[in-house]
């Protein structure tokens, strides 16, 4: 199954040095029965990109609890055994639990901000959570940040990813 992996620049220091992602259990995002339910009349390609930007706001999160992270939303893209992912979704219908560390050697890719988008992120991941308790104007400086499309990277670009930011 692919998932889709929040993460931040610390996270892809640690999947090139440790040639995974982990420990489990992990929480990611992908295309669950739920969400095909949801959106039933919907190509798989835009399933897949409902769940990229799942896990892009999950990634904005992650940089609250990070705070010397790179001001950069990462998603990490992998394809992992079925069995090792159980949708979980009493939490979000695109969430799910993923019971292993995911080797490297998974990995698709890997989606990132660019620098244009940092100064916006930036002032997103500051009000993230007064975002999620309802602060209108703190949503709308993270629906900014979502406003950033992620660049896409293959495997072999995530060390020279690493370096440039």
């Amino acid at each position: 199954m692919r998932i889709y992996l929040p993460a931040t620049v610390p996270m892809l220091r640690e999947l090139l040095d440790e040639a995974e992602l982990g420990p489990p259990p992990l929480r990611a995002f992908a295309v669950t029965p739920a969400v095909r339910e949801w959106y039933l009349d919907a190509e798989v390609e835009e399933l897949e990109y409902a769940a990229l930007r799942e896990a892009a706001a999950a990634s904005l999160r992650l940089l609250d609890t990070h705070p010397t992270a790179a001001r950069r939303r990462v998603v990490v893209v992998a394809d992992v055994p079925d069995e090792q992912v159980k949708p979980r979704s009493d939490l979000e219908r695109a969430v799910v639990e993923v019971s292993a560390s995911v080797p490297l050697r998974l990995v698709a890719a890997v989606h990132a901000d660019t620098a244009d988008a940092e100064p916006t992120v930036r002032a997103a991941a500051n009000v993230v959570l007064e975002a999620d308790l309802g602060s209108a104007d703190s949503q709308f400086i993270v629906d900014e940040a979502e406003g950033y499309e992620l660049a896409w990277y293959a495997t072999q670009e995530i060390g020279a990813l690493i370096e440039l930011l």
